[in-house]
Parts: structure tokens; sequence; C-alpha cells
């Protein structure tokens, strides 16, 4: 379902009154990050919530965004977490041990919760193509992982 699709109703977006949203961003490769987060919460200001509702959680790199959501969700008891981080490809598989290591972890700590914790990580091939992931030619995934927590928290 695409967030521009008739299914997905811009009035399911109001209902997040009382909820608390964390969002976890690596500061690896930060000049990409600061653009993720800057969407995802500018969109989740624009539903209403205030920056009370909203907590932010920096960590060192994508690997440690299980690490963080855990904790805000066991400690901080928030509804939800966007993960929002940056693996590029380097010279070796490096990214693909990193990428997949994460998604699993960000699942793992979805079902132990039975809370929408959102995959916001970019996995591109070089700088260029993650530029185009959050703001540019090919969306911003930043906003779509706020959309979709959004989405996930209204239903």
């Amino acid at each position: 379902m695409s967030f521009d699709s008739p299914s997905f109703n811009s009035s399911m977006e109001k209902n997040l009154s009382g909820k608390k949203i964390a969002i976890v961003r690596s500061l690896w490769n930060k000049n990409i990050t600061d653009l993720l987060l800057q969407s995802a919460t500018n969109y989740l200001k624009s539903t209403g919530l205030n920056d009370g509702d909203i907590l932010i959680k920096n960590v060192p790199g994508s690997m440690e965004l299980v690490y963080g959501s855990n904790k805000m969700i066991e400690k901080e008891k928030v509804d939800g977490v966007i993960a929002l981080g940056c693996i590029i490809k380097g010279e070796t598989d490096h990214d693909q041990y990193i990428s997949n290591a994460v998604s699993n972890g960000l699942v793992s700590v979805c079902l132990k919760y039975s809370k929408p914790v959102i995959f916001g990580v970019l996995t591109t091939n070089n700088l260029n193509q993650a530029i185009d992931r959050c703001g540019g030619k090919y969306g911003d995934k930043g906003l779509e992982s706020a959309k979709s927590l959004v989405y996930l928290l209204s239903n």
C-alpha cells in the first residue's frame, strides 16, 4: 500500500493523543540520519504530537539501533519506535552482515514487546543513493517511516 493511495486515509493519522513515540537514530552517516530525523519528527508533530511525546535517542551506529529500540520500549514505555540509520556499501560485505543483523534484531524487539518498531534504515551502495532516499528523487525514508508508525498506532 502506498501512502499516497486512497486506502491510506489521512484521517487515520490523527488518533495519537496520549501516545509516546521513540526515534532511535544512528550517528554513523550523521549527515544522512539528521535529514531522516528531521522529516520524521516534522511529520509526527504535524499529527498533533508535542515535543514531549517524541523521545529521541542517539546511538553510535546502526547495529546499536536494536539495543536502543529495546531500551526505549523497556525503560521509557513508548508505544512505538522508529529506528533510523544509514548503511552504505563499502569494499567488503560488512554492510550485508550489519543490515541483516539490524533488521532481524528490530523484528525481535517488535515481537518481544508486541509494539511497532519501524525499520527506517537506508541500505545503499553509495552516498548519492542515500541522499536520494532522504528527501531526494526516491522519496524520504524518514517521512515514510513516521507515516508507517502513525498508521500502525492509529488502527
